[in-house]
């Protein structure tokens, strides 16, 4: 349980966090979702206790016993040591070791005999305390799954895309988006009683987000995360919790969820603003009408007493919708890109090889792949900013093209402002559509003015890209474009693409933004790009039912296994034999039909027991509870008591599902 007591916290004029309580129940799945600034990482921060709020507690629980997590935004250094060195010292692993290889020492330095002067029950006294130390290490290095660790971190490593080559590499050799994944390894594999991951998707492809969901399913504690990607959220989250101008709104389902429960509350909301606005209307009416009138006093007094009660319902909405369209550049040839044998090789070290295709005038294509298998060379190659290795490009008739890519940032002017660096593009938009911009890109007010060497890495990536969609092109290539963008600003970029007559090449790890945006993938695997006429769910859909083929192909080529007839014995069935099978049957069906009958009912009282737990936290969830201390003391009882409960129901319906398995595999 993380529990927030009317917590505050505001930096100058601007709140943060306004009087807020929320329990955060055990096992939550909580994603944080806000507009960039609202609050999402103080508030991990402030749980950690690396913030102080102005009011308030957070309550942890014995805080001391339990193990917190976090995966911060920001890049980080990391010492200059071997990959599985650095997991191991961060998991509180070599240290045990150490101590474990430490008390062998001491017991293999203690004489047979002891000294002269010195009774035998001393040294057996010293023996007998290094045996239990080191019996206590040993149950600690085991409880970490100590001896199966290496195991377990090579299969962490390789979810995240790491090579067998890597393991043995010192860690300051990674890039900073490795060395961002190292970080959620050495969290994966401390199994942290709480964990608070800041952006977790940012720096992982799409095939590693699939494996951290499917990884993070059967993670026990308490996760909450700040995320920019749906599909992750959707499948991650049980609840969303929305920061929004210093108010927290806690909505208890995934993503798509809570946008349409948030459509439903700013529909309630503004139908109840609206009858309250229509009643002070009429008390106002009645107390201007009757003010002067003697008979009428008494009512009037009411009616002001009943006016200043009233607490104006304030209206909520999503704000100023902004649209922003990309200038309309000259129309181009049919074809736009002709890419024939392409190939990339550094050094011996090949990246792909003969990659043949060719884009059509308003074509939107994705580059998917694993991290490595060439999607950045690729756009980068087809952005004329690197040369192939061989292979020919042709571009069509009156193509221009526009390149982003995360290395756009450090083409920008540092000695100019942000609005200096945007004048410099000559473009149609006047400044009015250009501050627009700028403020759809999160650059407003007097920010526009900052010196661009004062602007964090998203702020410059942004700026980058800011810059493109003053450009008139028909032709853009766009490595990881939203990496650094909201919800808001994904949405506004994602619709001023859709808008766009031009074609387009899109890297992206978003799959959201992939799904609803191209109508080609192009994966680069193993060195070979394989096309799929499609958007992204397509793909994803396509390439299992490849994989499944090619296990059912590789099912069939196996050599059958010998026959009885083989090993000497009769390939044939006897009566007796038939029989003996029947009655076998017939018993394995009497069990089953007991362990169906226990299982229907462990089932209908898990069901119970999470109804149970789910009205507990209901009540622990609504802002009046607090009227009711003592039943909340009750309530945290109860969902203790819940939880061992419904774990030792799940423990006996996996012991029955596995008996009735085993039942049917005999």
């Amino acid at each position: 349980m993380i529990y927030l007591k009317n917590i505050s916290l505001a930096f100058g004029d601007r709140t943060l966090f306004e009087d807020w309580t929320w329990p955060i129940t055990e096992r939550s799945r909580i994603g944080l979702v806000g507009d960039n600034g609202a609050g999402k990482t103080t508030l991990l921060k402030t749980i950690l206790g690396m913030v102080e709020l102005d009011g308030g507690t957070i309550d942890i629980p014995d805080r001391k016993n339990r193990a917190i997590a976090y995966l911060p935004q920001d890049l980080v250094e990391i010492e200059p040591v071997p990959l599985m060195e650095y997991l191991k010292n961060r998991c509180g692993l070599t240290e045990l070791e150490n101590g474990m290889r430490n008390c062998e020492k001491l017991v293999a330095a203690l004489p047979a005999h002891p000294p002269e002067g010195e009774g035998l029950s001393e040294t057996g006294a010293r023996r007998e305390k290094l045996l239990r130390e080191y019996d206590r290490i040993v149950a600690v290095y085991q409880a970490k799954e100590g001896y199966a660790f290496e195991a377990r971190a090579k299969q962490v490593l390789k979810g995240f895309g790491f090579g067998e080559q890597d393991f043995l590499k010192q860690c300051d050799e990674f890039s900073g988006g490795w060395k961002m994944r190292i970080l959620l390894a050495v969290i994966l594999l401390s199994q942290p009683d709480i964990m608070l991951l800041d952006e977790p998707t940012n720096h992982l492809d799409t095939e590693s987000m699939e494996w951290l969901e499917s990884y993070l399913k059967d993670y026990p504690g308490t996760l909450i995360t700040v995320a920019h990607d749906r599909f992750f959220l959707d499948k991650m989250a049980t609840t969303i919790a929305e920061i929004s101008q210093g108010r927290l709104a806690v909505y208890k389902g995934n993503y798509s969820y809570y946008l349409l429960e948030k459509e439903k509350r700013l529909a309630a909301l503004e139908k109840e603003r609206l009858l309250q606005q229509g009643e002070i209307k009429k008390t106002e009416e009645f107390i201007e009408r009757f003010r002067f009138k003697a008979t009428k006093a008494k009512q009037v007094q009411s009616r002001v007493r009943m006016l200043e009660k009233f607490a104006p319902l304030r209206a909520e909405g999503h704000g100023k919708t902004v649209k922003i369209r990309f200038p309309a550049g000259p129309k181009s040839g049919k074809e736009v890109l002709f890419v024939n044998k392409l190939a990339k090789s550094y050094g011996t070290q090949e990246i792909f090889r003969e990659v043949s295709f060719s884009l059509q005038r308003g074509e939107r294509v994705a580059l998917v792949g694993v991290n490595g298998s060439g999607k950045s060379t690729l756009s980068r190659i087809l952005g004329q900013v690197e040369a192939p290795s061989a292979g020919e490009i042709r571009s069509g008739l009156n193509v221009h093209m526009a390149f982003f890519s995360q290395e756009s940032a450090e083409n920008l002017r540092y000695d100019r402002t942000i609005w200096e660096e945007t004048m410099e593009v000559a473009s149609r938009s006047n400044d009015r559509e250009r501050r627009n911009l700028l403020g759809a890109f999160l650059f407003s007010g007097d920010d526009i003015h900052k010196p661009v060497s004062v602007l964090s890495g998203g702020e410059k990536s942004r700026l980058a890209l800011l810059k493109i969609l003053l450009q008139e092109t028909n032709l853009l290539i766009l490595d990881e474009p939203t990496n650094h963008l909201d919800f808001k600003t994904k949405d506004i970029f994602q619709n001023a693409l859709l808008s766009y007559q031009g074609t387009v090449v899109l890297v992206s790890h978003d799959r959201y933004f992939l799904d609803h945006l191209v109508n080609r993938v192009f994966e680069l695997r193993d060195g070979e790009c394989i096309e799929y006429p499609g958007n992204y769910s397509y793909f994803i859909e396509k390439r299992q039912s490849l994989a499944e083929e090619r296990r059912a192909a590789a099912g069939q080529n196996e050599k059958p296994p010998d026959t009885p007839a083989a090993e000497g014995k009769s390939a044939y069935k006897t009566r007796e034999d038939k029989r003996r099978e029947a009655e076998e049957r017939q018993r394995l069906a009497r069990i089953n039909q007991g362990l169906k009958k226990e299982l229907h009912a462990v089932e209908k009282s898990i069901a119970a027991l999470e109804g149970r737990k789910a009205e507990g936290e209901s009540f622990l969830c609504n802002p009046l509870s607090h009227r009711e201390p003592e039943r909340i003391k009750q309530t945290h009882r109860d969902l203790k008591d819940l939880e061992k409960e419904i774990e030792q129901s799940y423990d006996r319906w996996h012991e029955l599902t596995m008996a009735m398995e085993d039942n049917i595999l005999s």
